[in-house]
């Protein structure tokens, strides 16, 4: 016998199917909450087709995100093996029926049947190291992506309120500009002021560990009363915009207080890891990057050819062909990891400013004289990189620029 069974994971709950044999469903679907309780019952449930089969089941569920955590972490602590698969591949089984139906029990019994017609490896737990890493990873990718959202929000507020200050400090999301905007956020506050003032709330914001000289200090503080005098806005119409303003400064400080610690660890975490350091040998590739790509590929010995990685990455042409039509535009199928898709691209045009990655250089330009569009010759950067990562995530060697 090949006992099996198929769970359809949801959030909270999950339902369950079990198979003796191929062809021969076990009792009927069964349902149990995520909860020791719960998972109790899933367990009991194992331990009755294990009893009938002989033999300890396999159990296969689709990916779905953090929702199946605790059953796969309860799988773990009684050692039985499982499987994950793509939920791209039971949705292609799920086409194929006649029938359009789609339950949590109709799911769990063709997730049973998918097994015995598909050959599946059971699930490679990664490292917790690299686990960790890419939940980090992963975070800081969110933060940032509301940070700027937060600061399009914030730009929309100070054009209605002091847009003259732009031009006071090189570096406008600074802190000490924050900060010292967020004390003088209108052109009456900076003229209600001596320069003397401005002066000595500069010095005071000023991070002790950077100093500044005294020309710069002054420099910014005459900025600052120009943009007020210049400032279209004397007077502040709506008090709302003022409110919004302050409230904005202290959300983007916040979030850039976040980021800056997610980026300590990130680095932190990733220097304990050998491959940290490899990676980085490929010019373009730097600290934030390269942890994106080592916590996205994991192990690497999860893929045993170069195009399996290329694959999960989703940089791989999709390919149509129907009778004697051929298409000879393909689009890649961004099937793959968005994250890591996104820091290969990334790595790439990295690597091609000022030509730091001369191999990269070569390559690229090589496309265009073959008539390649940019994007295009960057996808193909992008995968001959892939094939330098495997080779060097491999073999454990460093990267050879020549």
């Amino acid at each position: 016998m090949n006992p099996v069974i198929g769970l359809d994971i949801s959030k909270g709950e999950s339902h369950g199917q079990a198979f003796l044999d191929r062809g021969k469903p076990f009792r009927g679907t069964f349902q149990f909450a995520h909860t020791r309780d719960g998972l109790l019952q899933l367990l009991q449930a194992i331990h009755d087709v294990e009893r009938e089969s002989g033999q300890r089941p396999t159990l296969i569920l689709e990916a779905t995100g953090h929702y199946q955590s605790p059953v796969v972490q309860f799988l773990e602590e009684h050692q039985y093996v499982y499987i994950v698969i793509n939920p791209l591949i039971s949705n292609r089984l799920r086409k194929t029926n006649l029938r359009k139906v789609k339950t949590d029990a109709a799911d769990a019994y063709l997730l049973g049947e998918l097994h015995y017609k598909e050959e599946f490896e059971p699930f490679r737990k990664r490292g917790v190291r690299l686990l960790d890493l890419r939940y980090l990873t992963r975070q800081f990718e969110s933060f940032s992506k509301m940070c700027v959202q937060t600061k399009l929000q914030f730009q929309a507020v100070l054009d209605q309120v002091f847009p003259a200050y732009k031009g006071v400090f090189g570096a406008m999301y600074s802190s000490v500009s924050l900060r010292l905007l967020y004390e003088f956020p209108t052109s009456y506050s900076v003229l209600q002021s001596d320069e003397e003032t401005i002066k000595t709330k500069i010095k005071a914001l000023l991070p002790s560990k950077r100093g500044r000289s005294e020309n710069w200090i002054n420099e910014r503080a005459q900025r600052m009363l120009d943009a007020a005098k210049q400032n279209p806005f004397q007077q502040t119409l709506y008090a709302s915009h003022l409110i919004n303003l302050k409230i904005l400064i202290s959300i983007i400080l916040q979030y850039q207080e976040h980021l800056a610690e997610l980026e300590q660890n990130i680095d932190a975490l990733a220097k304990e890891i050998e491959e940290y350091d490899l990676i980085q040998s490929i010019p373009g590739i730097g600290h934030k990057i390269a942890a994106t790509i080592l916590s996205e590929v994991g192990e690497i010995d999860r893929f045993d050819h170069p195009k399996k990685l290329v694959a999960f990455a989703g940089i791989d042409p999709s390919v149509f062909a129907s009778g004697k039509f051929t298409a000879t535009r393909n689009r890649i199928t961004k099937r793959g990891s968005r994250q890591l898709r996104y820091a290969l691209v990334m790595a790439v045009q990295c690597g091609l400013i000022r030509s730091r990655n001369t191999r990269l250089k070569e390559f690229y330009e090589r496309k265009r004289a073959e008539g390649k569009p940019h994007k295009v010759a960057l996808v193909a950067c992008a995968n001959k990189l892939v094939h330098w990562l495997h080779a060097i995530l491999k073999s454990k060697k460093t990267f050879r620029d020549a």
